[in-house]
């Protein structure tokens, strides 16, 4: 049996290695987290004082499957069509329940009537269900989305849901979406036309809609969502329409909090927040990094860097609601890191300069661990905010997080 290597007698080139085994990284990352962590009840007393003073709308979607619900989503809330389908989960029999940017810091909330239309669905449990939901006490300003597609005549369970609905709760504003505007337009056209059309299919039937659902709503509008692989722009067309209508239809704040989310306003708020918090722990990291690269040994100090950096975005991942392994944080900062990767080997580089290599390397090591946890927020944020994470935007912040980081980790 090989007895293990003594390290006063090892040789100079296995020196780091030796380092790097003795190095108590578990225990000091442990303690890192001590001095620095925040305790769940600590962050729930901090996700409750938000929720307090959130202006939170709810959103009932009303209509068959197909006719631009999930659209209307995306419309609202900028998340892709994926990630919409993926958001939703059941909440009762017959609805389903969305909540953005997350269950815990709701500023919109849809739930969504499933499988309308269907023969076989009883109309009158799904009425229950959404008469049980709408009689619970909520601080909540509510609002119901009737969405119809403009080619779509067959309404008569829609209409029913709608009249019950209003008999009982007219004081809840009622919104009628026509919706797929495109699929009646004339032959030659190859694109929205300025809104709003002036088609004559499309005002025939908006009309008839119109006439069919007459006292059942408060306002009408035209919508046509699509997707970018349809080839109509924009995108969203009507959307300015939808946010004026809920601007007058919901009380002034919720009217507020969607107009600012709808410029990223509010969104951006939220990910300040949570990335508030995950500079206390980015902070610690960063300093612990910049006393690992201060020893002289070029390439030594990576392996136990990199655990480091990976302990962390597995901490700021946790603060975010997601639970990593350490080989998900590791393939998240191999995902976020990109050309960064050359600027950690040109730092170890510095090490061979006598005097001010190792003062150098710790600076940038500790810019480094930095802007490594200024991008996982910005990854993690995107995620809590049901978006795909824009790789050209987390490069940018850490980028910007890894310049100003160098001048304040100086010395």
């Amino acid at each position: 049996m090989t007895e293990p290597q003594n390290i006063d007698s090892a040789p100079d080139s296995s020196s780091g290695q030796g380092f790097m085994r003795y190095l108590p990284i578990d225990r000091l990352t442990q303690t890192i987290v001590q001095w620095f962590s925040v305790s769940e009840t600590q962050v729930a007393e901090i996700l409750e004082t938000v929720r307090a003073n959130l202006p939170t709308t709810e959103a009932l979607l009303i209509g068959k499957p197909q006719a631009g619900k999930s659209s209307i989503v995306r419309g609202l809330t900028g998340v892709s069509a994926e990630i919409v389908g993926q958001g939703f989960r059941p909440h009762t029999q017959y609805t389903q329940r969305y909540a953005y940017p997350s269950d815990d810091l709701p500023l919109l909330i849809f739930t969504d009537t499933v499988g309308l239309g269907d023969v076989n669905q009883d109309t009158q449990t799904l009425i229950q269900e959404l008469v049980g939901d709408l009689e619970q006490k909520s601080s909540r300003a509510r609002v119901l989305v009737l969405t119809v597609k403009i080619n779509d005549f067959a309404i008569d369970t829609l209409r029913q849901i709608a009249q019950d609905l209003r008999r009982q709760y007219r004081e809840i504003p009622c919104l009628l979406a026509v919706t797929c505007l495109h699929e009646v337009y004339p032959a030659e056209a190859i694109d929205h036309p300025f809104y709003p059309p002036n088609y004559e299919a499309v005002n025939r039937a908006f009309a008839e809609l119109q006439q069919a659902f007459s006292g059942l709503y408060d306002r009408a509008i035209l919508l046509d969502f699509t997707l970018e692989e349809d080839g109509y722009t924009p995108v969203f067309y009507g959307l300015e329409t939808l946010r004026t209508a809920l601007a007058d239809l919901l009380p002034e704040a919720e009217a507020r909090a969607i107009h600012q989310l709808l410029d990223e306003g509010i969104g951006g708020q939220l990910g300040d927040l949570y990335r508030d918090v995950g500079r206390h722990y980015i902070s610690a990291f960063a300093i612990m990094a910049a006393a690992i690269a201060a020893v002289p040994l070029p390439f030594a100090t990576m392996p136990v860097l990199t655990a480091l950096q990976v302990s962390m975005v597995g901490l700021l991942g946790k603060l975010y609601g997601q639970t990593l392994t350490p080989s998900q944080a590791g393939g998240i900062v191999s995902a976020i890191a990109g050309g960064f990767l050359a600027q950690a080997i040109g730092r170890e580089l510095i090490k061979f300069i006598p005097g001010l290599g190792s003062v150098i390397a710790a600076s940038w090591a500790a810019a480094y661990t930095w802007a490594l946890g200024e991008g996982a927020c910005v990854y993690f944020g995107d995620l809590l905010g049901g978006k795909k994470p824009d790789p050209q935007r987390i490069q940018a912040v850490m980028k910007e997080a890894f310049s100003t980081a160098k001048d304040r980790f100086k010395g």
